[in-house]
């Protein structure tokens, strides 16, 4: 009999990804909203899709009841007045929990590289006591530190693919290092560990670390595209996301600027090699995501 995944956070972009690989028939569904629910029916009209509260223990335990494996994917980089990373992160992973039960083995977590509880930025801060929380349970857990994530369709790829179709592109600290990974990879990875159990943390990069400056520049190339990286500083990007989280929504806040200006330098080949899975190469990934 096919083991049952239990997926927060499914109308995500890898949520989605989740479900096209691992078919409707395997796959219960959690999201937050009517909105998203339909949107996902659209897409699967026979998936299960449940309406959870994330940091609701009684909710959840009722939505993933029967499932073998909870993947869970909620979480953001960018805390607004209507969504906080303490309810995002730690609050939603408390009530995971506290909801557990008999029948789920394993839950996999898909947190950022650089996530620890003393963190001085408070999204990796809170990411970080997010992780602890889940691996005191009493269950299996598989924490997956990646760092930017390129998929077909997300929102990193076509800001990524906007910068290299231009002439001239801005970007802050374009000598930051970057290690993209591709979405398929990271959704492999969860299949595998899910598969492999046990309680572990794994760092998981892209097969290559180069600048930022140089991804655009390679992204550009891909598309017979030559573009000059103008390097702003990142102390200029601090002040106007200190300016703009005065507002309920800001584009960019000091936390999400310091998630992205993270320096990505991993050796990913111990969790590869535990993992069993193979890395997309970089200008295959590139041109996956180009649009």
């Amino acid at each position: 009999m096919s083991e049952r995944y239990a997926i927060t956070g499914a109308n995500g972009n890898l949520g989605v990804r989740s479900i096209v690989t691992l078919g409707v028939d395997q796959v219960r569904a959690l999201v937050r909203s009517n909105r998203a629910k339909d949107d996902l029916l659209k897409k699967f009209p026979a998936l299960d899709v449940r309406i959870v509260d994330y940091t609701d223990a009684d909710s959840l335990r009722v939505a993933i009841e029967g499932c073998d494996v909870v993947v869970h994917l909620v979480g953001i980089i960018k805390e607004t007045k209507f969504s906080s990373y303490v309810d995002a992160h730690e609050r939603s992973c408390d009530a995971l929990v506290a909801a557990l039960p008999d029948t789920v083995r394993s839950i996999i977590y898909l947190s950022i590289i650089g996530s620890q509880p003393h963190s001085k930025n408070i999204c990796l801060a809170s990411k970080g006591r997010a992780e602890s929380i889940l691996m005191a349970a009493p269950v299996d857990v598989t924490v997956l530190q990646v760092p930017m994530v390129l998929g077909e369709g997300d929102y990193a790829s076509a800001a990524l693919n906007r910068n290299a179709s231009k002439t001239r592109a801005m970007t802050f600290r374009a000598t930051s290092l970057e290690q993209p990974i591709y979405a398929g990879d990271v959704i492999s990875a969860i299949i595998a560990a899910a598969q492999l159990g046990g309680t572990v943390r794994y760092l998981l990069g892209g097969p290559e670390s180069l600048s930022r400056r140089a991804l655009i520049q390679r992204a550009a190339s891909l598309k017979g595209n030559t573009v000059q990286v103008i390097s702003l500083p990142v102390g200029l990007g601090m002040v106007l996301a200190w300016i703009f989280e005065w507002f309920a929504n800001p584009p960019v806040t000091r936390a999400m600027l310091g998630v992205l200006d993270h320096d990505d330098q991993i050796d990913s080949h111990q969790t590869i090699d535990a993992l069993g899975i193979t890395l997309t190469p970089l200008d295959t990934m590139l041109s996956k995501v180009a649009t």
